[in-house]
């Protein structure tokens, strides 16, 4: 394993072993190599580089460090500045998980069950992608977990750029009946009173986040910004309907038991998390 120190040299090591995989926390790798989906020529590990460990301001923004932990994005002076990233952080498993696993590589994974993906989707975040000799690009975290962008090769996630809404964002997942673990179904909701709008992102339930944007839409011209904006308890029933069935779509008659289930999961959580979001 090569083991740079700073973003340009893991760049390079990547740049001279094409087949090289980088490595952060491993939580997702070595589940994979140990399950003999994955066997890797080298391997680089970035857990020795520094600059992409914590975070700085930007600009009404935070520039998130690609390796950042869910523990570290768990801890109290992390969740005064994004409470729904912090709060999704927490949620990604046991201690052993939190403590190794990290942001860059939850997004690079891109495993649909991924806990920060639909916040992420929701802020609207965009990542800060490291290439050859010294070149940056910014790809928004959309793109690159719906397809439409790739890392090239040599390439690396380096940051993620967020921005400080200052207003209320909640992330709340469904796990299946063994208990805590991974989601069956997850949201990202925030408030952004600037532009008078909800955001709101699904999880787990499709192999990328999804956006209901009809629905964040019809709901945002319903709140009163300038007032408490509070919303009627049928409003918050209808916002759950109408997310869940843009997100779980029927697939034929007469739709499945699961479906309907998962369905019904959706619309609790969009509901929950817009009620908890208004109230804050």
């Amino acid at each position: 394993m090569t083991l740079p120190t700073s973003l340009d040299e893991a760049v390079a090591a990547l740049a001279a072993m094409p087949a090289a995989v980088p490595v952060a926390g491993g939580t997702d790798l070595m589940a994979a190599v140990n399950a003999g989906q994955l066997r890797p020529a080298a391997l680089v590990g970035l857990g020795r580089i520094n600059e992409i460990r914590g975070w700085q301001y930007q600009d009404g923004h935070a520039l998130l460090g690609a390796g950042l932990t869910h523990a570290r994005m768990g801890r109290p002076d992390f969740a005064a500045l994004i409470p729904a990233l912090a709060a999704a952080a927490r949620a990604a498993g046991p201690p052993q998980i939190r403590n190794a696993g990290t942001l860059g590589g939850n997004i690079a994974t891109a495993a649909p069950t991924g806990d920060t993906l639909p916040v992420l989707a929701a802020l609207e975040a965009v990542l800060v992608i490291v290439g050859p000799g010294g070149s940056r690009r910014e790809v928004p975290v959309s793109y690159l977990l719906a397809g439409r962008e790739m890392l090239r090769p040599g390439e690396l996630i380096g940051f993620v750029r967020v921005p400080l809404l200052h207003a209320p964002q909640v992330f709340l997942k469904a796990t299946g009946r063994t208990g805590p673990g991974r989601a069956v179904a997850s949201v990202g909701l925030v408030l952004d009173p600037a532009r008078r709008g909800v955001r709101c992102a699904i999880g787990a339930v499709a192999p990328m986040p999804l956006r209901p944007l009809e629905a964040e839409q019809w709901v945002a011209s319903l709140i009163d910004w300038d007032g408490d904006r509070s919303l009627a308890p049928e409003a918050l029933d209808a916002f759950g309907e109408y997310v869940a069935a843009a997100c779980v779509p029927d697939q034929g008659e007469p739709v499945a038991p699961g479906v309907l289930h998962l369905r019904r999961t959706v619309a609790v959580l969009a509901r929950r998390a817009l009620g908890r979001a208004l109230s804050s």
